[in-house]
């Protein structure tokens, strides 16, 4: 038998790596809903900073549209709609919201309602406007 020496190799070497003159490759475009995310996090980010912070919740509503419950550190709520759970969770993510599992217990004690609001939840009990009459059928 021969002795034969190889030369040693080290992990990661293997094919060599494209030359410097190559063309460097353009960033990709951002996808749609990657755009609809960085929208919507301007949104939550300026809401934010006009109430003094700001905290959510993201609840499915129905097909296609996701609610973005905001409550502002002053008391002051607003809503935004997403597309999906994972374009309002990215959302939230690039605007640094605290997400809250439920829009209940301390979330909703920072809520600051108006009269408005308190006479279009009770309604007619409260002194609110009613529901406007149906209107009449044709059939008779």
């Amino acid at each position: 038998m021969a002795d034969t020496t190889q030369p040693e190799t080290t992990e990661g070497d293997g094919p060599a790596a494209p030359a410097a003159s190559a063309k460097p490759s353009k960033p990709s475009k951002p996808s749609k809903d990657e755009k609809r995310a960085g929208r919507l996090a301007h949104q939550i980010t300026a809401f934010a900073t006009s109430h003094g912070g700001a905290e959510g919740q993201i609840a499915h509503v129905g097909r296609g549209t996701v609610r973005i419950a905001l409550v502002g550190a002053d008391g002051e709520w607003g809503v935004l709609a997403a597309p999906s759970v994972e374009s309002a969770r990215r959302a939230a993510g690039l605007a640094g919201l605290t997400l809250h599992d439920d829009f209940d217990g301390d979330l909703a004690a920072k809520v600051r309602t108006g009269p408005y609001e308190w006479t279009r939840m009770a309604g007619i009990q409260l002194g609110g406007t009613a529901n406007p009459p149906a209107p009449a059928s044709r059939d008779a």
